[in-house]
């Protein structure tokens, strides 16, 4: 009978001993999708995140995680450099990866640590809208038209577009609306008293069942759909096709008028006080402007004006 010899075991090279002891970043970026961190993000954000990761896991996916530094995240950054907004998408991404992965011990050093956010081109950012503007709109969109419910729920409630379309009547109890923030993560709340000229434009109407905001139908409205249709609204007015410049203005007229930057805050859903603060910082130095111009003219100086006649007789003064 013949002798069965047991197979000799196969020895990785070390290399690649090391490398099955590094999980590679899918593995890693599966395991966030999995924690409190993941799922304390508004459902926009995980959408925008997961295209954001869709992207990087095609190049990366197999690359141990823990070999991504900081030279590599600033490539990513730079690649995506032409259009800056995607380049902070990105960065934001891996910073809520790495942040979490270095909480729990999956790697020493958060690459995303000391990497900069690209520079913000000059500018307001979102083009507010003027006073004109709203006039603009309002002319092509009269009471009566979905298409004026879109501006006026924005106009005068302040919310982002995101919240703008959950907002509906089973948020108002005796003329007091309160919805919290997708941005908060939903445990910030906002108090919106509803102003007559809003409740005119609702009960004009048309409005969804479950949102003022709807579309041809009455149907609800994702806020990415509902972006793209108030844009074309705009462009049919001939004004800047922007949700957040409706919200600009909105602020902007609250400040005008005094509001303080906690009110902003409690209107707007803002905190810290940086935000509110540019507003009421533009007001108080228009406000100041107006007041302050007529000194120029100097209009208060005490003086002595010269007489039109001579006081004495040239001659030597008498001592």
């Amino acid at each position: 009978m013949a002798r069965q010899t047991s197979m000799p075991s196969i020895k990785l090279p070390w290399r690649a001993r090391r490398a099955a002891r590094r999980p590679p970043l899918r593995l890693v970026r599966s395991r966030y999708r999995e924690t409190t961190a993941w799922a304390t993000l508004s459902s926009a954000t995980r959408r925008q995140r997961e295209n954001i990761f869709l992207h990087v896991l095609k190049t990366a996916g197999e690359k141990p995680y823990a070999r991504i530094d900081a030279a590599i995240i600033r490539a990513g950054r730079e690649r995506r450099s032409t259009t800056p907004a995607q380049a902070r998408n990105f960065l934001d991404a891996m910073r809520g990866l790495f942040r979490w992965a270095l909480k729990a011990q999956h790697v020493k050093v958060d690459p995303t640590a000391n990497v900069e956010n690209p520079a913000r081109k000059k500018g307001d950012g979102f083009l507010p809208w003027t006073e004109d503007h709203v006039a603009m709109y309002e002319r092509r969109w009269p009471i009566g038209t979905r298409q004026r419910v879109w501006l006026d729920v924005l106009l005068y409630t302040g919310l982002r577009r995101g919240d703008a379309v959950r907002f509906g009547r089973q948020n108002v109890r005796e003329g007091i609306g309160a919805i919290k923030t997708e941005k908060s993560g939903f445990t910030l709340a906002v108090t919106i008293p509803i102003l007559p000229v809003l409740a005119a434009t609702l009960q004009a109407g048309p409005c969804g069942d479950l949102a003022y905001i709807a579309g041809d139908h009455r149907q609800p409205l994702t806020k990415e759909s509902f972006g793209n249709l108030f844009r074309a609204a705009c462009r049919a007015a001939g004004v800047p096709g922007s949700a957040h410049g409706v919200r600009k203005i909105a602020a902007t007229r609250a400040a005008n008028k005094g509001a303080t930057v906690a009110q902003l805050e409690a209107i707007f859903g803002w905190t810290g006080g940086t935000m509110a603060s540019l507003y009421t910082r533009s007001a108080d130095r228009q406000r100041l402007a107006l007041e302050a111009m007529h000194k120029l003219a100097n209009d208060d100086r005490t003086y002595i004006p010269a007489p039109d006649h001579p006081v004495r007789a040239a001659g030597r003064k008498r001592k």
